[in-house]
């Protein structure tokens, strides 16, 4: 009874985080859609329009999450018993963003954000992720869906931090704005490398590299910020590629 409860709160809190999510910029809440008030911030750290298109991939995976979860054959499927719960929780935080965020209550954002973050580790953790061979069913459905959901909240929780700090007018020590993106692309190098060495995660550095050539687009006009962030892109693709050819030099030496 347990598995079954768990199996339809997963599916209603999946539809109802994606419905949320759509009326947000549809209706939208409190008149104003989600990019207007991205907009407003005056960071380098946010990628182009376009990017953000990622959450129709999300959205798609997570529903092919919600139904394979939801088959009868996968209710005693330990994985999914050990983060189900928690993907209903990374729901409600990112329920709550969306209210936050459109009632322009920023501080409150990053809380929300830090939770959806943590969940979806906790997720990415108890699900596996390239520790253990499952089959290409729950690889497409299960899975790869959730690395493309860590890698866009990596991005997007820093780039939380850096909207959160310009509302609240911090003059980052002194330091310029183009050393601060600096400081931020560094930090998107360091998470990349470590899921690169730890997981191999092709799907979770896809998404990385989307939004670094995304804000080296966004940013064309400008060369120190394109150039920054497509060469912070061509260290992290380089990253991966050389944990995946260490690997199979590893696995030939077997």
């Amino acid at each position: 009874m347990k598995n079954t409860l768990r199996q339809i709160t997963v599916v209603v809190a999946i539809l109802v985080t994606i419905t949320i999510n759509v009326l947000a910029n549809t209706l939208p809440i409190n008149g104003l859609n989600t990019g207007q008030i991205s907009d407003r911030f005056h960071v380098y750290f946010v990628p182009a329009g376009y990017v953000f298109s990622i959450w129709g991939i999300i959205y798609i995976g997570l529903i092919a999450y919600a139904v394979y979860q939801a088959l009868p054959t996968q209710k005693t499927n330990p994985r999914l018993q050990a983060s189900g719960w928690w993907v209903v929780l990374g729901g409600l935080a990112n329920s709550a963003w969306i209210f936050l965020w459109h009632y322009e209550q920023f501080v409150g954002t990053l809380g929300a954000m830090l939770i959806l973050l943590a969940t979806l580790i906790t997720v990415y953790l108890r699900l596996g992720i390239a520790e253990s061979k499952v089959s290409k069913a729950e690889t497409w459905a299960v899975r790869v869906p959730f690395s493309i959901y860590l890698g866009w909240i990596t991005v997007a929780t820093i780039a939380n931090v850096t909207d959160l700090l310009d509302f609240l007018k911090w003059d980052a020590f002194g330091i310029a704005a183009q050393t601060w993106f600096l400081v931020m692309l560094a930090t998107v190098l360091t998470i990349s490398t470590v899921m690169s060495l730890s997981h191999r995660d092709v799907a979770y550095i896809a998404v990385i590299l989307w939004a670094l050539v995304g804000i080296g687009y966004k940013f064309s006009t400008e060369p120190f910020i394109w150039i920054a962030s497509l060469t912070t892109a061509l260290f992290v693709a380089f990253g991966l590629l050389f944990s995946l050819l260490r690997r199979r030099v590893a696995q030939e030496k077997l």
